[in-house]
């Protein structure tokens, strides 16, 4: 999904942070883990271990295991704040199946916000 493409006086912003998207390796995800698997901690640190919702995780090295991407990226600009153009992925996840997950690059390159899906592309 591209929104506000049509109106934004920089397309080209769009086209270089989908081209950089789209040639991303498995390296841009895995620099991610660290804060995926936070995310993780955070969420179980609230569920007891015999709980039936407990989602046991061994460590970090495993996490991306629990992660299904969405096939759906959305792309926008930030216009209400760095002006950057964003491509967030909106993901499921076995630990947190209301919310999910939400990855988000900035620019297509860099991951810059891991947590439960808000459509925020900025941690507030």
């Amino acid at each position: 999904m591209l929104a506000g493409y049509d109106d934004d006086p920089a397309r080209e912003d769009f086209h270089t942070a989908i081209h950089t998207f789209l040639a991303l390796d498995r390296a841009a995800l895995d620099a991610a883990v660290p804060s995926i698997w936070a995310y993780y901690r955070d969420v179980m640190d609230g569920v007891p271990a015999d709980d039936e919702w407990y989602v046991d995780i061994e460590g970090p090295h495993d996490v991306l295991d629990h992660v299904r991407l969405g096939d759906e990226p959305a792309v926008r600009r930030d216009t209400h704040g760095d002006q950057h153009v964003y491509v967030s992925v909106e993901c499921e996840c076995d630990w947190e199946p209301e919310h999910g997950l939400q990855i988000v690059f900035r620019d297509g390159a860099t991951v810059t916000k891991v947590g439960p899906y808000d459509g925020h592309l900025t941690a507030h």
